[in-house]
């Protein structure tokens, strides 16, 4: 059976892709970065679901072409590589589009490039002999950990560069895993990629309040005002605790979902598709409730991580998670009974090598249902009889490592039609060196010599919308105290709701003090209870946009920061709002700001929302040696959708495995 239009591209599907691409560059080399499911335009998926819906979808339907994106560099006899994105109709075994993209642009990173830097580290005379210069003590090996350059300095010489951050690691306990952050050394190199070589060593200030940016204070034995900071169990000073006693989740009668081909996933009145691809991680496709129409398509976009560290080169110090390296990328293999708990259902995903050679990324995803507490409940006081029933969860979840950081992200459906998007943040913050007995204004001290500079996390959330159909508009509801008035408002109780139709594309922001709401609404569609358009609606969090001056580079890098929520008119192929070139930006480009500018109208149009919200992370002591994680949730619920609470069918059970704590006798007979 022909796998569906969006699933992920099978192993051999990604091979015959590559060789397509290879059969059209034979006398050049050809180094591929990523290889992956090219969605269908929406037109034709449409239709397509249209049918599959409807029941009327049959082998001689028509189908949306199996695509594959080929990204890859070609190397010809000057050994610069040319960067190309291909897309191959893996169907026909041919390419149906080829663009050369400009050198103004640089592709995102490979892990393999990471290989490269440690290489010429090791190579590097320049570099070696500025590690002697630390006299390391004995006993501690230097650890190299890559890095994206950041963006480019304004009248830098666009050529492709990555950067290393030095560690110190304290090999006397023999284990490989000791923290190694606890011993941050003051050197960068910089790798010039296309070279392979160490073109320079970026030699650190490390001093505190009132010390000049660019200072060199340290003293000959750097290290010798850190300490040890272990966090795995067998290196923990005292051990970890001995009066936890288990949690045990069971499902004797197995899970209440079902996943199908790996991709069409059925719960309860939840029916959704799930894709994986190397930059967004997972993907959620064509979600319905009860038959119903929801979204089309739902994913994490983008996200920022400025630091504000302003000596030179941390003004450069800025990730871009997503479109730099990639969260699919970067996914963890999840672990029965550690990420995930319960009965479990992992997903894989599909990675290439630089040759185009394709391997399993397994348990890249997981799914699982949770018991979030009650989910309603009410007491009649004439009976006293309780009705109560408990807040099931469907989550599917993906975490990422990404040098010293993790984050976890989850889609997390209920029984009564909401969609929670949730972020976790954790791992070890990015530290850097500091003189002892010095402060500082650009961050905390944790340890010893340790300084983590203070940074933010900006999450972008891409909501692709098709309420009970494609054509939806977009309204923000505010509610507003309303002025005395002897004949409408007598006692001054009464505040109004303000109801503001987005009519044009445009960036917005939350604004608490009204408790604004957005909702997303199909106009043509009416609730027969109200009478108001059917709606899904979310608050955007409140949190604090990106810092970064007006005009820098970190600010041009991520204006999608701008503004809590973006509205723009649906164009296939715009999935980032950091734009498709993120690596060494000096501006954002193709990014929600360029689609705002468009200046479109988005009422009763296919329309997305882009949902920014974050962690402004100045670190405290208690997020050393590793943080505890730091949650953000975005809450998508029906409003006026359904004619009633659709979770009150959801049964009223006792759980039989709850039992009472015996209580200990508080004397002796």
């Amino acid at each position: 059976m022909a796998p569906h239009p969006l699933q992920t591209l099978s192993i051999e599907e990604t091979r015959i892709a590559r060789d397509v691409i290879l059969s059209l560059h034979p006398d050049v080399v050809i180094d591929f970065r990523e290889i992956y499911l090219q969605e269908p335009a929406k037109g034709f998926m449409k239709m397509y679901l249209e049918l599959e819906h409807s029941a009327h979808l049959s082998p001689t339907s028509p189908r949306p072409p199996r695509l594959a994106k080929c990204q890859y560099d070609v190397i010809g006899a000057d050994r610069i590589p040319e960067y190309n994105e291909s897309v191959v109709d893996v169907e026909k075994r041919e390419r149906v589009k080829h663009e050369i993209v400009g050198k103004e642009f640089q592709a995102a990173l490979t892990l393999w490039e990471f290989d490269i830097l440690l290489e010429a580290c090791k190579r590097s005379e320049m570099f070696q002999e500025a590690v002697k210069e630390l006299r390391l003590p004995e006993g501690f090996e230097l650890v190299v950990e890559p890095w994206p350059y950041g963006g480019l300095d304004l009248g830098a010489e666009n050529r492709r560069y990555f950067q290393g951050l030095c560690f110190a690691q304290d090999m006397s306990s023999g284990n490989p895993d000791s923290n190694y952050y606890a011993y941050p050394l003051p050197l960068i190199p910089i790798l010039d990629a296309h070279k392979k070589e160490i073109i320079r060593v970026d030699k650190l200030a490390t001093g505190g309040k009132d010390d000049p940016l660019t200072g060199k204070t340290h003293a000959e034995s750097i290290l010798d005002h850190c300490q040890s900071s272990e966090y795995i169990p067998e290196l923990l000073e005292g051990g970890t605790r001995k009066d936890l006693k288990p949690i045990n989740i069971t499902q004797p009668e197995g899970p209440s979902f079902t996943v199908i081909n790996d991709s069409l996933v059925e719960w309860q009145k939840w029916r959704f598709r799930i894709s994986f691809n190397p930059r967004e991680g997972a993907v959620l496709h064509d979600i319905h409730y009860d038959g119903r129409s929801i979204l089309y398509r739902l994913s994490m976009s983008e996200m920022s991580v400025p630091y504000c560290d302003p000596r030179p080169p941390f003004h450069r110090k800025q990730a871009f998670d997503f479109g730099d390296g990639g969260a699919g990328n970067c996914a963890n293999n999840l672990s029965l009974g550690c990420d995930c708990l319960g009965m479990i259902k992992y997903l894989d995903g599909v990675l290439i090598d630089s040759t185009g050679e394709p391997r399993v990324h397994p348990n890249v995803i997981c799914l699982h249902e949770q018991d979030n507490g009650i989910g309603w409940k009410h007491t009649g006081w004439k009976t006293n009889r309780a009705v109560v029933t408990r807040y099931r969860e469907l989550v599917v979840q993906f975490i990422i490592t990404l040098a010293n950081y993790e984050y976890v992200f989850a889609y997390k459906f209920d029984q009564a039609g909401g969609i929670t998007i949730e972020v976790r943040a954790t791992g070890i913050v990015s530290v850097v060196n500091i003189d002892p007995g010095k402060t500082s204004d650009y961050g905390n001290v944790v340890s010893g010599g340790v300084l983590a500079q203070n940074h933010q996390h900006i999450f972008c959330a891409r909501i692709d919308p098709a309420i009970d159909g494609h054509n939806n508009s977009v309204m923000y509801e505010e509610s507003h105290t309303a002025p005395w008035d002897k004949e409408t408002n007598p006692n001054g109780n009464l505040y109004l709701v303000k109801k503001t139709v987005v009519e044009r594309s445009a960036g917005l922001d939350a604004a608490p003090q009204h408790n604004r709401v957005f909702k997303i609404l199909n106009p043509s569609k009416k609730n027969p209870v109200s009478g108001n358009p059917v709606a899904y609606k979310f608050t955007p969090p409140p949190t604090q946009k990106i810092l970064a001056s007006p005009g820098s580079i970190q600010s041009q890098r991520a204006l999608f920061a701008q503004h809590h929520v973006w509205v723009t008119k649906y164009r296939d192929d715009e999935l980032y709002a950091a734009g498709r070139f993120t690596m060494q930006s000096q501006i954002e480009k193709g990014g929600v700001k360029d689609m705002v500018e468009r200046d479109e109208g988005v009422t009763n149009e296919d329309v997305v929302l882009w949902s920014v919200f974050g962690l402004t992370h100045n670190p405290r002591v208690e997020d050393w040696p590793v943080m505890p994680v730091e949650i953000f949730q975005l809450g998508f619920r029906p409003a006026d959708f359904f004619k009633r609470n659709p979770a009150i069918d959801v049964p009223s059970s006792r759980n039989e495995s709850s039992v009472l704590v015996v209580r200990e006798k508080c004397c002796v007979e």
